[in-house]
């Protein structure tokens, strides 16, 4: 069995930058277990499959170690790719997923938007065992399917050296750290060594989170964001109230074919 893969990175202009995503289109689900294993051969953060389906296709995300319901930049990617290489003309990319419905447009100026859910993150006491794997004592944390950290500063969110091995015993699927921005309005990186990604260089799903909490800081609806991690990424956001849009670029690095089964 033969199955197209292509390989993006998102949330960037240039190669080599941004969140690199794995692609692949086909007809039908494969067996579960196919999808995994390709997906811990690419080993990059997300690989995305994409079948025909509901409004226009369906599509599936599998880190190296486990299916996950929520994925941005795999999501641009895959977009990318329909737009790019499979001959879909429309102006938006229609997806279904085990999150409800995303949308993705092709802007103007080539930038991708992702129409996703707003995720609110209620406050709440920091766990010991989050602040001993960061290492720094937060302003406020704040949790619902990532705990999300907040900084005094941009240089104390680069400057972080997590503990990954007591990270990936808490009980989240990951951990957002973020501060007020120096040249953008905020800045985050994001950490899920439990499902198989010690630092991801850039997440849209984070941003479901980000945004809204952002925009209540800065009283702006609209923003740019930096994920500043040593690849980096550049997001355009805007809170939507129940939505979010993040938006970004897309850079394609490979095209290809995976020989399976």
């Amino acid at each position: 069995m033969e199955i197209p893969i292509w390989q993006v990175d998102a949330f960037t202009r240039r190669r080599f930058g941004g969140n690199p995503a794995a692609v692949c289109l086909t007809k039908e689900w494969l067996p579960e277990t196919t999808m995994q294993a390709i997906a811990a051969e690419n080993n990059l953060a997300e690989t995305a499959f994409v079948v025909p389906g509901g409004a226009g296709y369906v599509i599936r995300w599998f880190t190296p170690t486990v299916e996950v319901a929520l994925c941005g930049h795999a999501t641009l990617a895959s977009a990318y790719v329909l737009f790019e290489y499979a001959g879909h003309s429309a102006a938006a990319v229609e997806f279904d997923c085990k999150s409800g419905a995303l949308r993705v447009t092709r802007e103007a100026d080539g930038r991708l938007c992702l129409d996703f859910p707003s995720i609110p993150m209620p406050r709440c006491q920091p766990h010991e065992r989050l602040i001993d794997g960061l290492g720094v004592r937060p302003l406020e944390v704040l949790a619902a399917m990532d705990y999300m950290v907040v900084l005094e500063s941009e240089d104390d969110v680069r400057s972080l050296q997590p503990d990954m091995a007591v990270l990936a015993r808490l009980d989240r699927r990951g951990v957002i750290v973020t501060a007020k921005g120096g040249e953008a309005d905020f800045v985050s990186r994001f950490f899920a060594p439990a499902a198989g990604i010690p630092e991801d260089p850039v997440t849209g799903s984070a941003h479901c989170a980000l945004t809204p909490y952002w925009s209540r800081r800065l009283g702006k609806r609209a923003m740019r964001a930096l994920q500043v991690s040593p690849r980096g990424g550049e997001l355009w956001v805007e809170d939507r109230g129940d939505r979010v849009l993040i938006a970004g670029y897309a850079v394609p690095y490979l095209k290809g074919t995976i020989t399976a089964g």
